[in-house]
């Protein structure tokens, strides 16, 4: 059985700052091959090369930081 791959609809690109102090720009959205799972494609700011995937479910997650919660990553651009 063939799996469709829809579109992704959502404009997530910016510079965000993880909830552990980390910048990153977010180059795009994309698609797991095998899963179709939606993944985001992002860099480091800090001067450290190269792309990093993670899954979109997880980048928009909240985390709990000392009992309070915070989003992963909070959009500053």
């Amino acid at each position: 059985m063939k799996k469709e791959i829809r579109p992704i609809k959502s404009d997530i690109s910016g510079i965000y700052r993880h909830y552990k102090g980390g910048m990153y720009r977010v180059i795009c959205l994309a698609h797991h091959s095998e899963t179709l799972e939606d993944m985001v494609v992002y860099e480091p700011l800090d001067g450290k090369t190269g792309f990093w995937v993670r899954p979109a479910s997880m980048w928009n997650e909240t985390v709990m930081v000392d009992g309070v919660p915070k989003k992963r990553f909070e959009k500053v651009e």
